[in-house]
């Protein structure tokens, strides 16, 4: 069944909303700032009482997602990972709550109970993958190697499976790598990008709080491509990062949710409000044939009028 032209219900839910996401402001807390609270929250914790590590998490602003390792009560712990370029290892980290102890219970989201994103801080090199979680340790991890030196943000995207949690939380923290490090060149917006043989382009314009629709569509040798399978419950998976500070915004596209043998294409539609004007990195997760590609734009928001428009009520 072709679902290209099905828009609706399913994007009320999905729909970007990037001022909610920023307008408290950036607040970037330094790994360093918070080493203390590892190793406070490792220590055994006294019965009926909150221990240092607690009353850190606890008490720190709630941050621009993906640009603090704590928020919501919740702690990015540090990131084990191979330190050199072209070094086979493993990534791994935990989720601590604000008692010190690992998460091990999460909801499922778009398909997973977990989205490790990974790229350098200058927009190059992303990578989207889901971890393996061992619930006797709390700890998430996957094979890894990295290909380029340099300085990384990794986030974790989640949503706890507790009593009185908040919903999604999305945590971030910085990995230095080592190696010969080649900067990236000057980054230029552009709106189309060629992945594996795909022609991805971006027809639509972002303005710093409206809401902006953003239409992509893929095509392969000049012919557009029908054939878009389901991908973590849409048929595209967008992630958004402001160029600057990496704030993180995890969306899926427009439309209902397709059902198992559904296709669509060439075109996928995401509403974007962007939370001031300046420019994002967009990564786009699609589907062919059982292989997933990501095609990487550069867009720029204009200036608005400091009013959010809405989009038949998201």
């Amino acid at each position: 069944m072709n679902a290209a032209g099905r828009l609706g219900v399913y994007g009320a839910g999905v729909a970007v909303a990037f001022a909610g996401a920023f307008g408290i402001g950036a607040l970037v807390i330094p790994d360093s700032v918070v080493a203390s609270w590892q190793d406070a929250a490792s220590e055994e914790h006294t019965d009926g009482g909150h221990g240092a590590a607690e009353e850190d998490i606890m008490t720190t602003p709630t941050a621009v997602p993906g640009t603090a390792i704590s928020a919501s009560g919740y702690l990015l712990a540090p990131v084990t990972a191979p330190t050199t370029t072209g070094e086979a290892g493993e990534l791994s980290f935990r989720i601590l709550g604000a008692d010190g102890e690992p998460l091990t219970a999460y909801e499922t989201s778009h398909e997973k109970d977990l989205h490790l994103i990974v790229v350098r801080t200058d927009g190059s090199e992303f990578r989207h993958v889901h971890p393996t979680l061992d619930e006797a340790t709390g700890t998430w991890s996957t094979p890894w190697t990295w290909e380029r030196a340099g300085t990384y943000r990794v986030y974790a995207d989640f949503a706890p499976d507790v009593d009185g949690a908040p919903g999604a939380v999305t945590l971030g923290r910085s990995v230095e790598v080592a190696g010969d490090f080649t900067p990236a060149p000057a980054t230029a917006a552009r709106a189309r990008d060629t992945v594996d043989g795909f022609d991805v382009t971006i027809d639509g314009d972002l303005t710093a709080g409206a809401s902006s629709e953003l239409t992509l569509t893929i095509t392969r040798d000049g012919e557009p491509v029908t054939m878009l399978e389901p991908y973590l419950g849409a048929f595209g998976h967008l992630v958004a990062l402001r160029d600057g500070d990496l704030a993180y915004l995890h969306v899926h596209a427009d439309g209902d949710e397709p059902e198992p043998g559904d296709t669509a294409g060439p075109a996928i539609t995401f509403f974007a409000e962007a939370p001031t004007a300046g420019r994002f990195f967009l990564y786009l997760d699609f589907q062919v044939d059982g292989q997933v590609h990501t095609a990487t734009f550069v867009l720029d928001a204009a200036p608005g009028d400091g009013s959010a428009a809405s989009h038949d009520g998201h």
